[in-house]
This record gives structure tokens, C-alpha cells and sequence, in this order.
């Protein structure tokens, strides 16, 4: 196994595969246009952005999304039901901050049998921390992300290199972000491929430091994370486990988001059932002294969910990832495409994802990373 850490390695690369379907590095990436696409009326659709971009923290928080949707809150809670039913919205969620809270994070890139990559994912995905896990189309073709809590015995790096191990992986590349340009997964349920290629306005690069917290601070993060309850008071049994009354349980997590611990409220979804059946890793060739004026500019463009700086090595000189989201390859090629013609960089790769091996939200300040450990570490 190549070794972990330090600095950057030429022998932990591989060449980049081309982005076709039928690669040898992984089976043939779907290219139904919607995928397993369940149908929505437009309703259904302004309701998902709505839903995407901030569910109020608020005491009834439903009759906000439903004003502006121009709907009942009834209505408003009834759909969202259905949407939970129906397999569109995976879960109605508060988003933590997971560096902002101290915790150990990186995306990872595997090199495991291509044969059986699904003996290796399962090992993988065991660890509590792992959050996301996607086969790829590339010679490393396992890619997930990981974080290790502040108080971890073996830390990230002990870490990674006893899952390398577990899941026999024959190298890995610690891939963990420079800057950090985006991170905001919301998906354009109303507009057509213009609108996802189109750029907004660029925002400074996001802080990434711990930032300090205490015990009602951990307490709350138990207490509220998971799926919050589709009902008209939805925040009030957090509020309750805490011993608060809801409008200072509501101050306090509003106080939480300011000081960046709680990056936002919001509905998750299925991607495929909600008609976006591709998503493509764009990594690109920017120079390094442009990195900090075209970082931003990628990030802003609306299919872009992700966008960071990354260490690059000797055959891998990719600095920016930039994730892209659409209803087929073909609409996140134009994504892709739109940022090459705004920013004149045109030296790219684009990973596919061919099978989503895990996607969960993270859960803060549980017994299940020293768990872990002590199984498989003895520590």
C-alpha cells in the first residue's frame, strides 16, 4: 500500500479515464435523461427549492414555506409527506458544520479490486464517519469522504490507514481541502440546463477553522440532529429533550448558525428520484496565482453543488473539484463546458459516478466512532 500522508506521492496516482460509459475502470454510467425520475407538478417543484434553500428556524416553520409557495401549511406538510413517501426528499435536516466543530475531515480517493469493488465499499462504509462513498470511473475508483471526531484515538491518519488495510486497498490519495469555494447541495427543481449553466455571484472563499462551543451547544446537536418531524412545531421535541423553551431553543440554534456550528436547515434529496440522474466530478488545471480569483468563480455557477482546492500531485495536477448536477451527462458536460468558456481553463477530467455505494448525514457526538475503534483497533 502506498504510503500515507506527508507530502503528496507520484506512486499514489493513476491516469485519468476518459469520461465515456463502458470504461474499463467501472461499469457503464447510466444515461437515461431522467433516470428514475418520479413525476412533480410545478408545485411540487417550488415547493423542493423552497425546501433546498433554508427551512426556517422558527416555531412554525411550515407556515413560512407555505406562504411563500402560496399554499396552506397543511397543504404545505401534507406534500412533504408525500415527498418523504415517495422517495424525493431523503430527510428534512439540520446541517452541522462538521470542521467548524472540530472534527477531522478529508475526500479520499481508493485504488481497490475493480473486480469487486463492493467487498472494499462495504468495508468502508462500516466507518461511522464516512458519509458519502461513490464507484468512479478511474483507475482510484472508490472515492469517499471521511471525518474522525476531535477526540479520536487513532486520528484521521490512523484511521485511513487502517481502512486501506481492512478494505484492501491496493494505494490511496488523501485529497483534503485547500480552500474551501462551496458546499451547498441544492438542486434547480424549477429551471432548465441554462439556468444550472448560468453563474451567480462569486462569494469569498468559506472559513474552515473550529470554531469554539459547549455543552448546550453538544446537547442541541444531539438533541435536533436526524430527521425532524413533518409536523406544524417540528423543533419543539429537541427543545423539549434540552429542558428549553422553544423560542430560546430557536434563538439559541439561530445563535449556532452565526457562529458557523449550524450551516443551515434544509430538505436533502434523492437525486435520481428528483430527476437528476448524473453527476460528474469536474477537476481542474488552474494555475496556481488564478486559484483564488477563479475558485469563487466556479463555485457560483448553479449546478455546481461543490467546489474546492486540492493538493495536486506529480501526474495529477487537478487543483479544483468542482461537482456538477444534472438530469444527464450531457446537462453536466454543458454545466462544465459554461465554466470553461466564463474562466478560459480548459485543462479538465470528469469523473462519473456510477454506483452510490453511501450517502448519509453525518451523526455528531454519538458512541458509534469509539465503537468503531475498539473493534477494529482495540483502542
Amino acid at each position: 500500500m502506498a504510503a500515507l500522508g506527508g507530502s503528496p506521492r507520484p506512486d499514489d496516482i493513476g491516469v485519468v479515464a476518459g469520461s465515456e460509459a463502458g470504461s474499463h475502470y467501472g461499469p457503464k454510467l447510466r444515461s437515461r435523461k431522467q433516470g428514475a425520475a418520479v413525476a412533480l407538478d410545478d408545485l411540487d417543484k417550488r415547493l423542493l427549492n423552497l425546501m433546498q434553500g433554508r427551512f426556517p428556524i422558527a416555531e412554525r416553520p411550515y407556515r413560512q414555506v407555505a406562504a411563500a409557495a402560496g399554499i396552506t401549511e397543511e397543504e404545505a406538510m401534507a406534500r412533504v409527506k408525500r415527498l418523504l413517501a415517495d422517495r424525493i426528499i431523503r430527510q428534512v435536516t439540520p446541517i452541522f458544520d462538521t470542521r467548524a466543530l472540530g472534527y477531522s475531515s478529508m475526500l479520499v480517493a481508493a485504488k481497490v479490486d475493480p473486480e469487486n469493488p463492493w467487498r472494499a465499499a462495504q468495508v468502508i462504509n462500516e466507518h461511522p464517519g464516512v458519509s458519502h462513498n461513490y464507484l468512479r470511473n478511474h483507475e482510484f475508483n472508490i472515492w469517499f469522504t471521511i471525518a474522525t471526531e476531535p477526540d479520536s484515538s487513532l486520528g484521521l491518519e490512523g484511521t485511513l490507514a487502517l481502512l486501506a488495510r481492512l478494505a484492501g486497498a491496493e494505494s490511496i490519495r488523501q485529497l483534503p481541502t485547500l480552500k474551501l469555494f462551496k458546499i451547498r447541495m441544492d438542486l434547480e427543481m424549477e429551471g432548465d440546463t441554462r439556468d444550472l449553466a448560468r453563474a451567480a455571484e462569486a462569494l469569498e472563499p468559506a472559513e474552515t477553522e473550529p470554531q469554539p462551543y459547549d455543552e448546550l451547544d453538544v446537547a442541541v446537536i444531539r438533541a435536533l440532529q436526524g430527521d425532524l418531524p413533518v409536523v406544524p412545531e417540528p423543533y419543539a421535541p429537541a427543545a423539549r429533550a434540552v429542558g428549553l423553551a422553544q423560542p430560546r431553543f430557536l434563538a439559541h440554534l439561530e445563535g449556532m448558525r452565526e457562529r458557523r456550528l449550524l450551516r443551515r436547515v434544509a430538505a436533502i434529496l434523492y437525486h435520481r428520484r428528483a430527476g437528476f440522474s448524473a453527476n460528474g466530478m469536474g477537476v481542474w488545471k488552474v494555475p496556481d496565482e488564478r486559484i483564488m480569483e477563479l475558485g469563487p468563480r466556479m463555485a457560483a455557477f448553479r449546478g455546481i453543488s461543490h467546489c474546492y482546492q486540492r493538493p495536486t500531485y506529480a501526474d495529477w495536477p487537478y487543483s479544483v473539484f468542482t461537482m456538477a448536477h444534472g438530469r444527464s451527462k450531457e446537462e453536466c458536460d454543458a454545466i462544465l463546458d459554461s465554466i470553461a468558456e466564463a474562466t478560459g481553463v480548459h485543462e479538465r477530467a470528469t469523473l462519473y459516478s456510477s454506483t452510490e455505494f453511501k450517502k448519509i448525514r453525518l451523526l455528531y457526538f454519538t458512541e458509534d466512532h469509539r465503537a468503531w475503534e475498539r473493534k477494529h483497533a482495540g483502542v
